[in-house]
């Protein structure tokens, strides 16, 4: 079995985090979270809809997958390209991912022009950044290891040698148990399990 060689590691943010730009009287209250799925992303909008419901325009942008396969971004009603694709643009140049960045408008007064929009929002999306923490994750693989009891000194000799825990264990006649490890280590660990004999490794 062969597990792709490529880099496995990505950068995102380690916790919600916040800024907030001011100009010609509007206030631009930005969010950054660190989100796994669509699922969490709708949350964290409503959440923030909740907080600031008094606000006409709640503009966003998202990444998400190791390698941003998937991305997104919302005007909010703001003029075309004005709100979401700036936000959007501050996650690329920080190479970020698995983050969802939300920029709360309270129009005051002055407007801004579609040019003052971008900086705007482009400023407010950069200052929630930059007051968090940005951390590099990596990439892992996990399996499901199945044996006879009779093998398991084999196996966690194993584990132990490529410095695994297993983070389930089910120990009967038939021992199962699973194993999470960094991409990059994952074939190597495969293999070796795999050419103990009765050993069957498969990928969850």
């Amino acid at each position: 079995m062969s597990q792709p060689l490529e880099n496995d590691t990505y950068l995102s943010i380690e916790d919600r985090c916040e800024g907030l730009y001011k100009v010609k009287g509007s206030k631009h209250f930005s969010f950054a979270f660190p989100v796994t799925s669509e699922e969490v992303i709708k949350e964290k909008l409503a959440l923030i809809r909740v907080e600031h419901h008094a606000a006409r325009h709640h503009c966003y942008a998202w990444r998400l997958g190791h390698d941003a396969s998937r991305f997104r971004s919302n005007d909010d009603g703001e003029p075309s390209n004005s709100a979401g694709p700036p936000i959007l643009g501050v996650l690329k140049s920080n190479s970020l991912t698995d983050v969802l960045i939300i920029v709360v408008r309270y129009f005051g007064g002055t407007k801004l022009g579609v040019g003052g929009l971008i900086d705007a929002y482009r400023t407010a999306a950069s200052f929630a950044i930059e007051s968090g923490k940005i951390v590099e994750l990596q990439r892992t693989c996990s399996y499901l290891v199945k044996y006879p009891y009779e093998k398991m000194g084999d196996v966690m000799n194993v584990l132990k040698r490529a410095g695994v825990s297993p983070s389930t264990t089910d120990f009967q006649l038939t021992c199962r148990l699973e194993v999470t490890i960094r991409l990059r280590d994952s074939a190597s660990l495969f293999d070796k399990l795999s050419d103990i004999d009765t050993v069957v490794v498969d990928l969850l």
